[in-house]
This record gives C-alpha cells, structure tokens and sequence, in this order.
C-alpha cells in the first residue's frame, strides 16, 4: 500500500532567518522541502495551510463567477461589459498567485523571494484590472472624457510597474546599489523601510484607482439619496471597509505581534488578511456590477464602450512589463552568492524576533 509520510515541522530557531515570521515560533516547514514536500504539506496543519487554502479556494469562486458571467446570453457580444471580464482574469489570478507563492516558498531562500516576486506581481495586474471597470462603469460625471478619465487605465498599468518593482526592491535590493557587490540587502539592513516601501507599493496603486469613488463619495456625503448618477451601493463601502483591514492587517501584524506563538497555526494577521482581501474582492465585484446596472443608460448618452482589443492589449503589455521586472530582479538573486545574508541568514540573538513578509 502506497502511504506517504507528511513533513516534519520545525521551531522559529531551526530554519534560517529568510523564512522567519514575526510572532510565528512553530509549525515551520523544512527549508529544502521538494514540491511534493510543499503540496503535502498543505494538507497538514502548518503556519502556512490556512494562508494556501484561503487563496486557493477563492480563485475557484472567482473563476466560477467569471465563466458564469462570460456565459449569459449575449454577455460577451456586448462591448459594455469587456471591461468587467478584463477585471475578473486578474483577479481569479492573483489569489491563485498568492496560494503558489505560500505553497512553494519552503523549497529554497531563492525560491521563497521568486515566488513572492510572482505574487506581487499578480497583485500589481489586479490593480491594473480594477482600473478598467472603474473608468467604465464609477466616473463621476464631471471627469468623463477629462485628463483624468483618459489617462486612467495608462496610469495604472505605470503604477502596476512601479508597485511590482518597488515590492521586489523592497525584498531583496542592495543597499549599496541593485547591482554592486558586496550585498548588503535593504530587508536584512532596514526592516521597517523595507516593510514602509512594501506596503506603500500596494496602498499607492489602490488609492489611485479608487479616486473615483472618493470624488463621488465626497459628492453625495450628507445628502443621502439625492446625488443622482454619483450614489455609490453599499458594497462600496464593505470593499473600502474591507481593504482598510487588509492594510491594517498587513502593516500591523496583529494578533500574534502582541502574543507571540498563540496564534502560529490559527488567526495570525496573514490569514485574515487574506480573509479580508478576498472579500474586499468580492464586494468590488458586486459594487461594479452595481455601478454597471444603476448606469448603463446614462452612460450610454455619454461615452462610446470601451473596445476589447485596446482593452487587453493594455493588459498583455503590462503583464509583459511586469515579467520582465521580476526576471530582472530574479537575475539579481540569481547572481548573489549562496553565502550572502538573503540566501541563508542565522537566527537573529536571542531567537524571539522573527522577520516580517
């Protein structure tokens, strides 16, 4: 009979500092774990299980909505709803992205910094992809056909560039230089401007493309249900409310900061960060269906649908881009040498305080 023996789980002290996590002291997978170690281990209790499974799980219920979508009568024939489809493909992507990344990330050093370069990098898209609908469907009417309408989608696919490479730089850029040796990495040197860096790659990018919705929301603040065309849903305020406790979750690293080890395998802020982000997510997507609704007809009268080939052209390039930032960065580890500091790191004195993600 075929039987299979899950990995074995090691304390904060027994991996090496790159794969340390603050306020995380137990349920560590080996260091050098093989993919089959990797897939198996998602199917035993580790610090990381809930963080695969709570991505893994939302990447099918984002397919299914995209494929139950793109399958209605006519839906896909329509131009008005190109940029909504657009939106879904990045965002059945980037959790699935995310479940790679933690499912994979114990094979080496090199691979943990890789596969996280791939998962900013879906994140970087999906901003991108909110960008689409938003300019379709949320503009206030005093911004269509303005500078900022126009300017919309070109400037997210710039800032998914920079959020990508800002993020990667954040993980594993020299101090000295990206390219000069010897290596002195930014993460090791400087946490906390390593973490600043990381989390303003991703705040910067959600807070241009949510611009439309504050500009309206500013707009219809005390006036209840008398502001037309500019009233947002209520699943606009859960996807706002939802994305301030993921940034909340993720800079603050809270529960297990202020007990550490009570929470190594159940409820440290990882997970519910991605609890949040996915529902974040799914509120967005009823708030532009929402939007699509409540004003197709006005719309109508105002602007031509947007066209399709434009429109994923727009986001095959800036795929492209982005690969090409994470292959440069890639080469740049690639290249360090395998005693660098990133690539194996010793337990910091006294063995209590983990490195942040």
């Amino acid at each position: 009979m075929l039987s299979l023996k899950l990995p074995q789980l090691l304390q904060v002290h027994q991996v090496p500092r790159v794969f340390w996590e603050d306020g995380i002291m137990s349920g560590y997978r080996r260091p050098t774990s093989s993919a089959l170690d990797c897939v198996l281990s998602s199917f035993q209790m580790t610090n990381e299980t809930v963080n695969i499974w709570t991505h893994f799980l939302p990447t099918w219920y984002f397919l299914w909505r995209l494929l139950a979508l793109a399958g209605g009568p006519g839906f896909r024939a329509e131009p008005y709803h190109w940029p909504l489809l657009v939106f879904l493909l990045p965002a059945c992507l980037y959790p699935f992205a995310s479940c790679c990344a933690h499912t994979f990330s114990s094979m080496s050093p090199r691979a943990r910094h890789i596969c996280y370069f791939l998962d900013y990098g879906a994140l970087s898209l999906y901003s991108l992809g909110c960008a689409f609908p938003y300019a379709a469907y949320s503009m206030p009417a005093s911004w269509l056909h303005g500078r900022l309408h126009q300017f919309f989608v070109p400037a997210a696919a710039l800032n998914s560039f920079l959020c990508t490479g800002l993020s990667c730089y954040s993980r594993t850029a020299m101090v000295t230089g990206l390219f000069l040796p010897p290596p002195s990495f930014l993460e090791l040197e400087s946490p906390g401007l390593s973490k600043v860096l990381r989390t303003g790659a991703f705040a910067y990018p959600f807070l241009f493309d949510n611009l439309p919705l504050f500009y309206r929301l500013g707009l219809c603040w005390g006036r209840g249900h008398g502001c037309g065309q500019e009233a947002l849903s209520t699943s606009h305020g859960y996807h706002l409310f939802c994305a301030l406790l993921t940034g909340f979750l993720f800079a603050s690293h809270l529960p297990e900061r202020l007990a550490p080890g009570r929470f190594d395998y159940i409820g440290h802020s990882h997970q519910l960060f991605h609890i949040c982000a996915v529902l974040g997510t799914h509120f967005q997507l009823e708030a532009v269906l929402a939007d699509m609704g409540s004003r197709r007809a006005w719309l109508a009268t105002q602007e031509p649908a947007l066209g399709l080939a434009g429109t994923v052209a727009t986001l095959v390039l800036a795929a492209a881009g982005n690969l090409l930032i994470i292959a440069a960065f890639t080469a740049t580890l690639l290249r360090a040498p395998s005693t660098c500091p990133l690539l194996q790191g010793g337990p910091l004195e006294g063995g209590t305080q983990a490195k942040q993600q």
